[in-house]
């Protein structure tokens, strides 16, 4: 990252003033460390993951953490597009980005405010960042090879990292790109690296994590000398979890899943998702940096039963490796509110159709 890049953001501090005077905070953030993340559980928050879509860019809901808090959990991640509170011509091209809409970045202010309130930790995430995002339409130049994009990510982060600065680490911390794929680590490294020293410029102890490679999934071990917790994924093996998923090539060709599933001479269990999923995240563990499985899930086609017997196995292996989790998503097609499975007796709770047995088996793991 070149040093002018960094020079671009010299306004940050008069625009993070205005939008949240409250948060200018110096004393040390308290809370947790990167080195061994808290247990977190909870659910993504989808109300800002694709601008183009209007249930998917709109406020956040009070009753979500109400309820969440109520059940017992206490973590919410929000997977959110930039271009929810800015389009991209307002960064590509310029040599400033232009601001943000406030009224835009004042809804994700009251999320902020609701995880303080209802005691749920709050886990901001770029799922589509300037130069990059896992789903299309495709940005118009790339984030691991564009300088400009590079700049312009770093400047985003600082806007978000200036403008909640103060707030403590027990609330609010940041994960920075969702799910990199299609890119080699040296690469990888070079932009988080440069994103966390912009962020770090701003709010030296603001708790960060990054998503690991290839879609979340394999960890990141470039990363593990830079202070940063890391965010695993748990949707393996695929035909269980997105069976009938219409972005999934082939999904519906597949057989009805069962769990444990046969694959051709593989047989997939709870024992091979212990060896081949966890064993490695475990390895990075053991050099002192903290997991959380930020995303995981199983779609609505999966027959319940089945799906209930994967997630159990997967919990329970998260819960012997004290690695929390956020089911992707509360409310919909994974969730535990209005998922419309063919197979399933719903509650009706407070006007939403409620899968009771998937909410219980979380609560206890």
């Amino acid at each position: 990252m070149k040093r002018r890049h960094f020079a671009q953001t010299a306004g940050l501090a008069t625009l993070g003033a205005l939008a949240w005077p409250a948060c200018q905070a110096t004393k040390p953030l308290a809370g947790p460390s990167p080195r061994q993340l808290p247990r977190w559980r909870g659910f993504n928050l989808l109300e800002k993951f694709i601008a183009e879509v209007e249930a998917w860019n709109k406020p956040y809901r009070e009753q979500d953490f109400a309820w969440m808090a109520e059940w017992g959990f206490d973590f919410a991640r929000l997977p959110m597009s930039y271009r929810c509170w800015m389009t991209t011509e307002q960064w590509f091209g310029q040599a400033t980005p232009q601001p943000p809409n406030e009224a835009k970045m004042k809804e994700i202010d009251q999320a902020v405010a609701w995880g303080k309130a209802y005691k749920i930790h709050v886990n901001l995430n770029l799922h589509r960042i300037q130069g990059y995002c896992v789903n299309p339409p495709a940005e118009p130049v790339s984030l691991w090879t564009d300088e400009r994009a590079l700049a312009a990510a770093v400047w985003q982060w600082q806007y978000l990292a200036q403008r909640y600065r103060g707030i403590p680490n027990t609330e609010l911390s940041f994960d920075l790109i969702n799910e990199p794929a299609n890119v080699d680590e040296a690469s990888y490294v070079r932009v988080i690296k440069a994103i966390v020293e912009g962020i770090r410029q701003v709010d030296p102890q603001r708790l960060i994590v990054a998503d690991g490679l290839h879609y979340g999934t394999q960890p990141v071990f470039g990363l593990k000398d830079q202070n940063l917790g890391q965010s695993t994924r748990g949707y393996n093996p695929m035909q269980v979890s997105h069976y009938k998923a219409t972005w999934v090539a082939g999904s519906s060709d597949w057989a009805a899943p069962g769990w444990p599933l046969q694959i051709g001479a593989d047989q997939w269990d709870k024992e091979k998702l212990r060896r081949d999923y966890l064993a490695p995240w475990q390895k990075l563990a053991l050099e002192g940096v903290g997991v959380h499985v930020g995303e995981w899930g199983c779609y609505r086609f999966t027959p319940h039963a089945v799906a209930l017997r994967w997630m159990e196995d997967c919990l329970s292996l998260w819960q012997e490796a004290g690695w929390g989790w956020s089911l992707w998503n509360f409310r919909g097609d994974f969730g535990i509110l209005n998922s419309q499975r063919p197979d399933v007796a719903y509650e009706n709770f407070k006007g939403e159709q409620l899968d009771r047995q998937m909410l219980e088996l979380l609560r206890r793991y």
